[in-house]
């Protein structure tokens, strides 16, 4: 676990720099800033917009008796998308672009469903539901 976040912290910054500093020889400071504007700009709007459009459906589902667990999922996924959006950075822009992308977050909440069901069989997590009336 500190490994991970030793990558997290320390070697994904890093990298975002390197990345930054690459673009801004090729393209310029002006240019470099102006891109980290813009998709900071452009990822807040989508994520605004695909939240908004993700809270519809969970009120929807709700309302109709069921448990939006897809779309809560998907609001989760979208928040991610748009903190790494409002972060500087190419790889951190790629990333959070992608989670917008509801084929990614489709596939992405299939692979997290499927380690999470390995996890509760291995015995190295549980689930527990609680319905109250």
């Amino acid at each position: 676990m500190i490994g991970k976040l030793l990558l997290l912290f320390i070697l994904v910054p890093a990298v975002e720099l390197a990345l930054l500093i690459e673009v801004g020889r090729h393209i310029g400071t002006l240019a470099t800033l102006s891109l980290i504007a813009c998709t900071g700009a452009l990822g807040a709007f989508l994520a605004r917009r695909q939240g908004l459009r993700t809270l519809q459906q969970v009120r929807s589902e709700f309302n109709a008796g069921g448990l939006p667990a897809g779309p809560i999922v998907d609001g989760v996924i979208i928040l991610l998308a748009a903190a790494l959006l409002l972060t500087p950075g190419i790889l951190t822009d790629a990333l959070g672009f992608l989670c917008l992308a509801p084929a990614f977050r489709t596939v992405l909440k299939r692979t997290l469903w499927v380690r999470l069901m390995r996890a509760v069989r291995e015995g190295r997590s549980s689930v527990t539901v609680r319905y109250k009336q």
